[in-house]
């Protein structure tokens, strides 16, 4: 059997991940961010050539991603640029190619140390304009600020985080350190229509579990909404028990901001 060469990639590449089902190509839909990708990656390609991608990171259903990478493995050579301007021609208008290079056989896009920066953008006002269900979550309520920014301290450190996960498996690591988590001001994504003041909540990681970051989130605004006080939270992190700490937040406010991945590491 002749072992032909295989050919590697790095795309950097960025998506509104309102309308798709999370990153992950599944069985029942093409409407997944890797679906749509191999999908365009295919007609590029004339369907005449086995390739696979592989993402860095995975995003759940209607989570955006200022900047995420995927692994290209080809049988064929071919130009990084020819790759980005074609993509970047037959993508959806709401998934974007920001770059392609080569990358080396020994890179590996799953295994390597990568801190992620994740942003959760959220309002508090009556009722926002629709328009900007895509990207904001609207939170009302008497929400108190003041709390909220101090809960959203507590989870810096090493935590158990138990409490949550959705539907963990039994193996599951829970043992998981918080390099930041604070919330500011939104001044980084604007639009006419969105409220007239919103928030950031910015948290980084060398990784998080199913669902953490929405949980984490939930827990936050029940603090401020005074459902949740702060010594309840920081007993949550202590891991003995498997009750989900919060609802978890709705999807389509959380962003991946970007991981620190490059193809020749």
């Amino acid at each position: 059997m002749i072992q032909r060469d295989k050919y590697h990639y790095l795309i950097k590449f960025q998506y509104l991940g309102f309308r798709f089902h999370g990153w992950q190509k599944q069985t029942e839909t093409y409407r997944t961010v890797q679906g749509m990708l191999e999908r365009t990656l295919n007609f590029i390609f004339e369907k005449k050539e086995v390739f696979k991608t592989l993402g860095a990171s995975r995003t759940d259903a209607m989570v955006s991603a200022m900047e995420s990478y995927c692994k290209l493995t080809t049988t064929n050579e071919f130009d990084p640029d020819f790759i980005f301007t074609e993509l970047n021609k037959n993508l959806p208008q709401d998934i974007k190619a920001l770059s392609v290079e080569k990358a080396t056989p020994e890179f590996q896009i799953i295994n390597d140390k990568k801190v992620k920066t994740y942003q959760y953008f959220f309002s508090n006002v009556h009722k926002p304009h629709p328009f900007s269900a895509p990207f904001i979550t609207n939170f009302p309520g008497s929400l108190d600020m003041d709390l909220m920014h101090q809960a959203a301290r507590i989870y810096e450190g090493h935590h158990n985080f138990s409490r949550y996960c959705f539907r963990p498996n039994p193996d599951k690591i829970f043992e998981r350190e918080i390099i930041s988590s604070f919330i500011k001001d939104n001044t980084e994504l604007t639009a006419s229509f969105f409220p007239k003041t919103s928030y950031i909540y910015e948290v980084c990681a060398y990784g998080f579990l199913r669902n953490q970051i929405r949980i984490m989130m939930g827990s936050i605004v029940s603090v401020g909404l005074g459902k949740m006080s702060i010594e309840e939270l920081k007993a949550s992190l202590v891991g003995e028990e498997f009750k989900l700490a919060s609802i978890a937040a709705p999807a389509s406010g959380l962003m991946l901001k970007e991981l620190n991945l490059q193809a020749s590491d």
